[in-house]
């Protein structure tokens, strides 16, 4: 619904004021869909939907700052993005490292950098290092950046840290079979110490996780908008938070 202003303002403050304030997620995932189907909607270049989608997350930090979320995922780029050609991940991972290093040098936000950064080129994982180093103080909205991200691959990294863990300790493989829960994977997750999603976003009319936040997205709300990222609104923003009030989390209860 497109409405011409200033309806459009009053239709968005309304919205905003319509929101309970016990009704709100504490932590929301965001797939950043649809860059390059914008830009080609308007005839432009995958670098300019990429960049333009880059300049919107800012604003999605700060909607998200109003309304007291305390934790923002942001999947910027998976391990499927990186079979992307060469020429076009080269300029991508330009403009995610940009992007951080803009949001760090605000410090309003602080930065935590999750995926494997062993598969980046080392300019571009050194970049992202430095830009969660820069904010460790920060104690703003905390914002996971996703980069070379997968959830599946996230699991087996906690698995692998959770080993590793137990054989420095000597702990038998018996023993650790013995005791073994689901907590010791999310002990070692990317996302350890943090609330687990209350709310996923994924943009660009697309209804699919993709391997997103796996494990930490079992009890999540799930909310799939038809606009491409770098289009994405304070009102489509509203309407995901104004969906995800309205409905009875049980929690499997």
């Amino acid at each position: 619904m497109h409405l011409p202003h200033p309806l459009y303002g009053l239709y968005e403050r309304r919205l905003a004021a319509s929101l309970p304030a016990d009704g709100r997620p504490r932590h929301i995932g965001v797939i950043l869909d649809g860059n390059r189907r914008w830009a080609r909607t308007l005839g432009e270049t995958a670098s300019t939907g990429h960049r333009r989608g880059a300049d919107k997350i800012a604003d999605l930090l700060t909607w998200s700052e109003e309304v007291g979320v305390e934790v923002v995922t942001l999947w910027m780029l998976s391990t499927d993005n990186l079979s992307r050609s060469a020429e076009e991940l080269t300029e991508l991972l330009a403009i995610i490292c940009d992007a951080v290093a803009d949001l760090a040098a605000t410090r309003r936000w602080r930065i935590q950098v999750m995926g494997a950064l062993e598969l980046l080129p080392e300019d571009a994982a050194a970049a992202l290092r430095g830009a969660q180093e820069r904010t460790a103080d920060v104690e703003g909205l905390h914002v996971n950046v996703a980069v070379g991200y997968g959830g599946r691959r996230e699991i087996a990294d906690a698995v692998r840290s959770l080993l590793r863990e137990h054989a420095g300790n000597g702990t038998t493989l018996e023993e650790l079979a013995e005791g073994f829960d689901v907590e010791h994977i999310a002990e070692h997750l990317y996302t350890k110490g943090q609330p687990d999603p209350d709310l996923v976003i994924r943009t660009s009319g697309e209804q699919r996780l993709g391997g997103f936040l796996l494990w930490q997205s079992a009890h999540s709300e799930f909310y799939f908008c038809e606009a491409y990222w770098p289009a994405f609104r304070r009102v489509d923003f509203l309407r995901a938070l104004r969906s995800y009030a309205a409905r009875e989390r049980r929690l499997g209860r």
